[in-house]
């Protein structure tokens, strides 16, 4: 199975860190704000990373990157990290990590129709059909949850939306950029180049709106570190190279669709720290998003 399906292994690995990060987040961004949050969990998952690679590569930073690698994988953690996810943490705070979830359901379609526009990648009927039936169930086991309170109001819950929105976007055009500049390259070498692009990012963005006296109040609130230090280690460390596995060895919108499952995977977690009800609805839609995965593996390429 894993030589058959590397990619879509790595997508569904993806997609289960990445439910441990929106969790961690959300809880981390809602006691020091998302800015914060984005900057210290890129922080933490470069150090991780240089630690990794110093062991399985020899090299602490990827110096053996090309020109090419350092151009398209630094412009894709400026779109990912800076802005896609600098929108999508915000929208987190907002409205809730489940319902900025649903938002980011958009990723794989845009993230097809990017890898069409940019490297003319295609995907088989039947892989679209997989992907319209994961978005499908996705969308059905979301949308019934969808809570107004958190929102506290109308021109709160429209500007988390509009967030969630963009981070959508951001992911979608950093994923390709990302496929487009790793080709072959180490994907744990291309994560560190996309996270010092997002680091420098969020450098400036401190300095342009002088906030870094929020930075240093973070290291005061022991709960809130301890989220970014868990949401980094599954989010920008394995998550993310994980992520880049995935669309390395498959198509960037099939990779998308798989690792859009996070809300599906949210559900058993929620109910446990949470205590939230499982209805009917969740079980069809999951088995309707199960079967998507199902059909996105034995597609013909």
């Amino acid at each position: 199975m894993l030589e058959r399906f590397p990619g879509e292994i790595a997508a569904l690995t993806t997609a289960l860190c990445w439910t441990i990060t929106a969790l961690s987040f959300e809880a981390a961004g809602k006691r020091v704000g998302s800015l914060v949050v984005n900057f210290l969990r890129l922080v933490l998952g470069l150090l991780f990373l240089s630690l990794f690679t110093l062991v399985t590569r020899g090299l602490l930073l990827p110096f053996d990157a090309s020109f090419h690698a350092w151009l398209w994988l630094g412009l894709s953690g400026i779109v990912g990290f800076v802005i896609g996810d600098l929108f999508l943490f915000k929208a987190f705070v907002l409205i809730g990590s489940r319902i900025s979830m649903l938002i980011m359901s958009l990723v794989p379609p845009l993230t097809a129709v990017c890898a069409w526009l940019i490297m003319g990648e295609t995907i088989s009927t039947l892989g679209l059909t997989g992907m319209a039936l994961t978005i499908l169930g996705i969308m059905i086991v979301i949308l019934k949850r969808r809570d107004n309170t958190r929102a506290g109001s109308m021109s709160m819950w429209l500007s988390g939306i509009g967030c969630a929105l963009v981070g959508a976007v951001g992911q979608a055009v950093g994923l390709v950029l990302s496929k487009y500049g790793m080709a072959d390259y180490n994907a744990f070498a291309s994560t560190q180049i996309r996270i010092i692009a997002g680091i420098i990012g969020f450098i400036l963005v401190f300095s342009l709106r002088a906030r870094w006296h929020s930075l240093g109040a973070s290291f005061r609130n022991r709960q809130a570190f301890m989220f970014i230090t868990l949401g980094s280690v599954f989010g920008p460390f394995l998550g993310v190279a994980f992520s880049l596995l995935a669309v390395q060895f498959t198509q960037a919108g099939i990779a998308a669709t798989i690792i859009a499952l996070v809300p599906i995977f949210i559900i058993l977690p929620s109910i446990v720290l949470f205590h939230e009800k499982i209805h009917l609805r969740d079980v069809i839609g999951t088995l309707i998003a199960v079967t998507g995965v199902a059909l996105l593996f034995l597609r013909i390429s």
